[in-house]
């Protein structure tokens, strides 16, 4: 009896850990992320990107490594704000992986008077240095 009583209580601190997920962090950064794509401001949306070479972006034309990359794309494929259009984005998951790592699932809309543009997206967000960063972003 005792060993199972130590053997839950070995276990508790981690299972508490997953149980606690960074659901608002995470919800937070991706509002960040509309606010500053609907500004028109690229660069304060790259901003909840980890700054590092091992970024990976994967779009359409296939993937992106890191972040310098990454902001470059973004700003030849939307060069305006009429081709940035107004963000929208539904979280459909967010999935607590470790303590410092959540895999996101959603949907992403821009409204625009150039016609609009959809699809879905999956993220990886790692919490680095005290602040979740995306990692990995696959949008389609």
């Amino acid at each position: 009896m005792r060993f199972i009583l130590y053997l839950i209580l070995l276990t508790a601190p981690s299972i508490a850990v997953l149980a606690q997920a960074p659901d608002s962090d995470i919800r937070q950064l991706l509002r960040v992320q509309t606010d500053t794509w609907n500004q028109g401001n690229i660069e304060g949306f790259m901003q909840t990107y980890w700054q590092s070479d091992s970024l990976v972006f994967v779009g359409s034309h296939g993937p992106t490594y890191g972040w310098k990359a990454t902001l470059e794309r973004y700003k030849k494929s939307y060069p305006d704000t009429a081709a940035m259009g107004k963000l929208d984005f539904n979280i459909l998951e967010i999935r607590t992986l470790e303590k410092n790592l959540c895999f996101v699932v959603g949907k992403w809309h821009l409204k625009r008077s150039v016609g609009d543009l959809q699809g879905a997206y999956t993220l990886l967000i790692k919490r680095i240095k005290g602040q979740w960063k995306i990692i990995a972003d696959h949008s389609s």
